[in-house]
């Protein structure tokens, strides 16, 4: 890997939020894996002012026969289908959009990485998310948000090579790419997994849970510290990032792209799909 020296961050502080509000559009991402509908609740009790609600499941997932690029829990939905999404909320590839969620931009890291993969030019992240806000005197606003009036047809062009791999695109090339695992260590090991069928992870895999791009603070930690962690992982090798199902996995992409590094390709499918196939080999420990 080399560093991309033109590279901006994709994070925003939440004082430079502050001063922007009226120019960007706002997205709260918050969401619970066990509790569906308790991000939108949370976020109707109290969100950034203007701040409109995507939903992992209905907004950024491919759900009851939405068309698919993959399978798992969290199915990666067609670029055209997520095109239309964007479009309906308002959004164009030129409109500035920053994202929040409560939970270190795991979830927000998702609709960004879709975002950018839509052809978005201007997306950011809330570094410390709804936290960073409070600690700096960010207000908030209950109820709901009056919904956007409807942008144009997305201009959608070619997806851009390198960005997403299938399954069988994986399997193709093991043993030569750093496939970095997003999971928590004891899901990666196999020891427990309460998500999906069978526990482990896919042979060859390195484990990097996405809790270790933050701080104590919940804030990413420094370019350089990022840096040097993935080039330690990966070393010169194309890099594949996976996790559960295709959402923290974003999270390392983001770290990457904090730290100017080129962020490799997302295996949207992830554990949750390679393990249902048991054709798939498995590894544990």
């Amino acid at each position: 890997m080399t560093t991309s020296p033109h590279s901006s961050s994709p994070l925003i502080s939440a004082e430079a939020l502050k001063a922007a509000l009226g120019t960007v559009r706002m997205f709260d991402v918050r969401f619970d894996l066990a509790r569906p509908d308790a991000g939108e609740a949370a976020w109707r009790e109290g969100h950034l002012p203007g701040a409109h609600y995507l939903h992992l499941d209905r907004d950024l997932s491919a759900k009851d026969g939405v068309p698919a690029l993959c399978g798992g829990r969290h199915p990666l939905p067609t670029r055209e289908v997520f095109a239309a999404t964007a479009a309906r909320l308002g959004l164009t590839p030129d409109t500035p959009v920053v994202l929040v969620d409560a939970q270190g931009g795991m979830f927000a890291a998702r609709a960004w990485w879709m975002l950018r993969w839509i052809g978005a030019r201007d997306v950011r992240v809330l570094d410390g998310g709804l936290a960073a806000w409070r600690a700096a005197g960010g207000a908030l606003e209950p109820g709901e948000v009056a919904p956007a009036a409807a942008a144009p047809a997305w201009p959608l062009g070619p997806e851009p090579e390198g960005l997403r791999l299938t399954a069988d695109a994986l399997a193709a090339q093991l043993g030569r790419v750093a496939l970095l695992d997003a999971r928590a260590p004891e899901r990666y090991r196999g020891d427990v997994d309460p998500l999906d069928p069978v526990a482990g992870h896919i042979p060859g895999a390195l484990n990097r849970p996405f809790s270790a791009n933050l701080g104590p603070d919940g804030r990413f930690l420094p370019p350089e510290a990022l840096r040097a962690a993935f080039q330690g992982l990966a070393g010169a090798r194309p890099v594949v990032h996976q996790c559960g199902s295709g959402v923290t996995a974003c999270h390392n992409l983001l770290a990457m792209a904090v730290a100017g590094l080129p962020g490799g390709a997302l295996y949207a499918g992830s554990w949750s799909e390679w393990c249902r196939d048991p054709a798939r080999p498995v590894a544990q420990g």
